[in-house]
């Protein structure tokens, strides 16, 4: 079974952003991440991860905001791949430590909508 539970949106103010659904909404800053390929604010309501994102792949472009992906907890990686693949939907690439919750699987859908599988979650989330 695959439980909902990541939703990222591109912002053009991390910062901003998080104090926005931190103040509205309640939200818990969970974690920060400065990468290359981009950086991220993980906000939670201890079920759902928001990831705030600046720069990331597959936007269309770098001022790119909105949502941008989705993710879902899964038992098994391995047969999920395998699923989404005979399915149509394609591999992207892997983000993360394997060891540590926020690591993911990217894959496109049949329509090129990015999304995620992730087998430990994302910070805020816990495995449930």
């Amino acid at each position: 079974m695959a439980r909902l539970r990541h939703f990222a949106i591109c912002v053009n103010d991390l910062e901003a952003a998080a104090r926005f659904y931190q103040t509205v909404f309640g939200l818990e800053r969970v974690g920060e991440e400065i990468l290359d390929i981009g950086s991220g604010i993980y906000l939670s309501d201890g079920v759902v991860n928001l990831a705030l994102l600046k720069g990331t792949p597959g936007a269309s472009s770098s001022d790119f905001v909105g949502a941008h992906h989705f993710g879902f907890i899964v038992d098994d990686t391995e047969a999920m791949r395998k699923a989404i693949e005979e399915n149509g939907g394609s591999f992207f690439f892997s983000l993360g430590d394997p060891a540590k919750q926020n690591f993911e699987l990217k894959f496109k859908d049949p329509d090129g909508i990015i999304f995620d599988i992730s087998g430990k979650g994302w910070q805020g989330t816990g495995k449930t």
